[in-house]
């Protein structure tokens, strides 16, 4: 994975064995936004603190599309038929809500509350030939579950 790149600056940590996405926490008002932002969305402040966001999360809602996202989308992650594709609203330690592709799903496995874990995908192959990275939620195994409840 030497020559994966993220996405983003800044968006999540990598190359990291266990990455988290990172996030601001506003040194006025305390709240926590994603992505990091120089500016607090609630209070206006400038005061913003990194702050690393925990891997584990669950299902808050979900939704499916049917059809190939439009541009600028410009991933081959979702390959050929891949359709329908998940997207989840992840609740990340009682504290936020993250938009996020879900993986390793289909919509049978899709359940209110279920839990999640924070995965680095290839997103697409660069002109150079590197893998650029995306973030995305997988279903916890009960391992990932036990192992968070006991952090």
């Amino acid at each position: 994975m030497e020559s994966w790149k993220p996405v983003a600056e800044e968006l999540f940590t990598w190359p990291d064995d266990n990455p988290s996405l990172i996030a601001g926490r506003c040194g006025d008002c305390a709240a926590v936004a994603f992505p990091l932002r120089p500016g607090c969305p609630r209070c206006g402040g400038t005061a913003m603190r990194r702050e690393l966001l925990e891997r584990d999360g669950v299902l808050w809602s979900w939704t499916s599309q049917g059809f190939r996202p439009k541009a600028p989308f410009s991933g081959s992650l979702l390959g050929a038929g891949a359709e329908p594709w998940y997207v989840g609203l992840v609740e990340i330690g009682g504290k936020i809500r993250v938009e996020s592709l879900l993986t390793g799903v289909g919509e049978n496995d899709l359940e209110i509350g279920m839990p999640l874990r924070l995965k680095v995908i290839p997103f697409h192959t660069d002109e150079s030939g590197d893998t650029i990275a995306a973030f995305a939620f997988e279903p916890a195994t009960a391992a990932q579950t036990t192992e968070a409840a006991n952090a």
